[in-house]
């Protein structure tokens, strides 16, 4: 329903996903995303703010956020987040890099 633009049809839907399992980060994600769409930016703000409790170590969740208070117009908190899901997402690449053998 997002991709087709029922955004109010969608939150519907997300909303009775997250009734049923609230730890479900992609309808947060869509949630999030379709709220932003029909501006309403208080409740994707709130949205984004659970999915980086969810998943605090996720670059993902805070760039969401980041989204969500840019578009609130919330600047100063907007690059904080977008900041945490840098150093979250350098920190995953370090861990996922394998040692080089000679």
């Amino acid at each position: 329903m997002f991709a087709e633009g029922k955004n109010e049809e969608a939150v519907t839907e997300y909303e009775q996903c997250l009734a049923v399992n609230p730890a479900h980060s992609e309808a947060l994600h869509g949630l999030a995303r379709a709220l932003q769409e029909l501006n309403r930016f208080d409740e994707s703000v709130t949205a984004c703010k659970r999915l980086v409790e969810l998943k605090p170590d996720d670059p993902l969740s805070f760039t969401a956020l980041s989204i969500a208070l840019h578009r609130k117009g919330l600047i100063t908190e907007a690059e904080s987040a977008a900041n945490r899901a840098r150093i979250l997402d350098w920190k995953k690449q370090l861990r996922e890099k394998k040692p080089r053998t000679i």
